[in-house]
């Protein structure tokens, strides 16, 4: 996982009221081995790390990064995080442009909460109170959960606006994202001054590259840090399935001849529930879904924060 960071170093920035103060934008990607697998002298197969790169939703956040820092005149700073051949992903920020390059050391394959506190402790290192705002691709090219912006919103304590298909950046200080909802619609946010934004791919291309910018990225120093936790992958203890409710068990079908226990044993002649339609105050609706939950296999008797509501 890569994050891109904006740092204006001693450049001191006047944001609303007198109050004079310095801002990190930043920006998360994720490193991935695209290769075939190949079998190593152990005989495990593993993916020619060097062939290796970035999603098009990372692409595009280091390319929003990069224009969030032209417009709020701050420089940008890139942290990837994964084994050494992710310094190629850093060399490629460095030559669009980003002015400094930080490599968090680590196996990709851990999962997203810890790849955000990964990227939260490197982010300490540079100054976490400093950080104003940042931006994540929407989805890896391994996984794809999309989880990563979210987890690190939650540590950091930051505001959030995930799925942007679109970011103004006409305001210097403020920034509106256009989000991605459900059934064709759109949601307008504004982020104040701070906050992290997850983009997709097709909101924007990353900027091809200068020669001397290509030159300078050879050079450009690339700076280490190790989480101040673990962070190797470890197998989980617990195996995750498909949820499958626990068999019911039933009455005996009942009626007098064969077509009245057939009835019964399908409910034939029974009004389906599964569509009904009802209109309750919240507190009555909770206790609505937790029977209908009972009914259909899901929970066992009453449980849940709706147990206690009252009877109708």
């Amino acid at each position: 996982m890569a994050a891109t960071a904006s740092s204006s170093g001693g450049h001191e920035r006047l944001r609303t009221g007198a109050r004079a103060v310095r801002a990190v934008i930043v920006t998360c990607q994720k490193w991935v081995a695209l290769g075939a697998a190949d079998a190593d002298s152990a005989g495990h197969n593993a993916a020619d790390q060097r062939f290796g790169g970035t999603s098009a939703a990372d692409q595009a956040a280091l390319e929003w990064a990069l224009r969030l820092g032209a417009a709020r005149s701050e420089a940008v700073t890139v942290i990837a995080l994964g084994p050494d051949e992710a310094s190629k992903a850093l060399r490629d920020a460095a030559a669009a442009g980003a002015d400094r390059l930080l490599r968090v050391d680590s196996s990709t394959s851990i999962d997203s909460v810890d790849v955000a506190a990964a990227i939260t402790s490197a982010l300490q290192s540079l100054g976490a109170a400093d950080v104003s705002f940042i931006v994540c691709g929407d989805y890896s090219l391994d996984r794809g959960s999309g989880s990563v912006p979210a987890f690190l919103a939650a540590m950091l304590g930051m505001a959030m606006a995930l799925g942007a298909v679109g970011i103004d950046l006409a305001d210097g200080t403020d920034v509106e994202v256009l989000r991605r909802l459900d059934g064709g619609r759109r949601e307008r946010l504004r982020l104040h001054d701070s906050g992290v934004i997850s983009v997709e791919g097709s909101t924007a291309t990353l900027r091809r590259a200068s020669l001397s910018g290509v030159l300078a990225s050879k050079a450009k120093q690339i700076e280490m840090h190790t989480p101040t936790r673990s962070i190797d992958h470890v197998a989980r203890a617990t195996t995750m399935s498909t949820y499958r409710p626990r068999a019911r068990q039933l009455a005996p079908p009942v009626g007098g001849n064969p077509l009245a226990r057939l009835h019964a044993l399908t409910s034939a002649t029974h009004r389906s529930t599964h569509g009904e339609t009802v209109v309750l105050d919240p507190q009555m609706a909770a206790r609505r879904i937790v029977e209908a939950l009972t009914v259909w296999g899901y929970l066992d008797g009453e449980s849940g924060p709706a147990a206690d509501a009252p009877t109708r």
